[in-house]
């Protein structure tokens, strides 16, 4: 289990304890965070586009493969350390980790 702090564009930050084995969209969807991943994380989108705030702790991260980085292009708000949060599974490494999650995304603007 990991500790993982979301940082929401109202500025709020929300720490919440991770469950190894699962994305980070499935802990924000089980946490009530406001991480939209319309496609269910298939993939096929990138509404749950994160920002990672550390860069030594996104350089840790496992490459993105070619699929997210594709998805990634379409992203709003893009930046160096962007993922998304479909792809990044939670592990003992993880904990501590930092993401802020843009102010809006392809299909909604987030209040």
């Amino acid at each position: 289990m990991a500790k993982i702090t979301f940082k929401l564009p109202n500025g709020e930050a929300k720490i919440v304890d991770a469950p190894n084995g699962i994305s980070l969209l499935e802990v924000a969807h089980k946490n009530d965070i406001p991480l939209e991943g319309a496609c269910e994380g298939s993939l096929a989108c990138s509404t749950c586009h994160i920002i990672i705030e550390d860069k030594a702790r996104f350089d840790e991260l496992p490459e993105p493969k070619e699929d997210e980085e594709d998805m990634l292009d379409l992203a709003f708000g893009l930046t160096q350390t962007s993922r998304l949060g479909c792809q990044i599974m939670v592990n003992d490494e993880l904990d501590g980790l930092v993401v802020r999650l843009p102010d809006a995304t392809r299909n909604m603007k987030v209040k």
